[in-house]
């Protein structure tokens, strides 16, 4: 009968020694309550607990990554879209993140999708895709406002995937599309407008040395006898027979 009393009285010390003791790794903290009051969070380490009295939370200070589920969104230029995004956070007063909220994963999880539709449907499309760092920035100031009562620090938050309708990559394809001919045409433009400044340029030099023009003219048919499936009409400038008529009158005056 004895053996059996002092077993039963060891088992029962063994289970009260094991809820009493409670080991806690670096990165979490353990929130205590005594009789159903917050006296504090404690850890890393050993953590002696009063049994039955003494109740412990264990709260993980490591950075969470939560992904936003996809929500639909009107921009402001009512394009409808859906958007995901993804929340770098973690806690770092464990007492708070407890006490002051009942689920802190569940509510971070909410405030991030009911913020994402709002700061998004106060932007147009062509802000989200070009701004999206500052949209970040300001989903990540806004969400860890909110959430600091809770004892959590957000750190960062990327809008992940922009999902728009077909109807609207090919309109923005065709957008892009006009944008490159527009810019080759103003660039077309500028080359000829430098090119005509250049011609009036040269235009002058010639028009000083009229020989200048018969050198670019032989220069040019230089050019064109290189192609071998070419016909080439050579005119002829009358000043090259100018002396040969003017010697010619000249015999027929001495004449008569």
């Amino acid at each position: 009968m004895y053996p059996s009393i002092f077993l039963t009285i060891a088992v029962f010390v063994v289970l009260l020694l094991a809820s009493a003791i409670k080991i806690l790794r670096e990165y979490e903290r353990g929130v205590i309550f005594r009789l159903g009051r917050l006296i504090g969070a404690k850890g890393p380490g050993l953590i002696i607990l009063i049994p039955i009295v003494d109740r412990m939370v264990k709260v993980s200070l490591r950075t969470i990554v939560m992904d936003v589920p996809s929500q639909d969104i009107i921009t402001k230029d009512n394009v409808s879209l859906k958007v995901n995004a993804v929340v770098y956070f973690r806690v770092i007063q464990a007492e708070k993140a407890i006490v002051e909220v009942e689920d802190y994963l569940m509510a971070t999880s909410q405030l991030s999708q009911t913020t994402l539709r709002s700061i998004l449907g106060q932007s147009q499309l062509d802000e989200l895709l070009a701004e999206r760092d500052k949209i970040n920035r300001e989903l990540q100031k806004i969400i860890d406002h909110q959430a600091e009562p809770w004892g959590i620090k957000v750190s960062n938050v990327e809008v992940k995937h922009v999902d728009l309708p077909i109807e609207m990559q090919r309109a923005m394809a065709k957008q892009a599309e006009a944008e490159r001919e527009r810019r080759a045409k103003v660039i077309h433009a500028e080359g000829e407008f430098q090119a005509s400044k250049k011609l009036r340029d040269a235009a002058e030099v010639i028009s000083d040395e009229p020989i200048a023009l018969q050198l670019r003219f032989l220069q040019t048919l230089t050019e064109v006898a290189s192609e071998k499936n070419s016909t080439i009409i050579f005119p002829i400038p009358i000043d090259l027979f100018k002396p040969f008529i003017e010697k010619e009158g000249e015999k027929k005056k001495s004449k008569k």
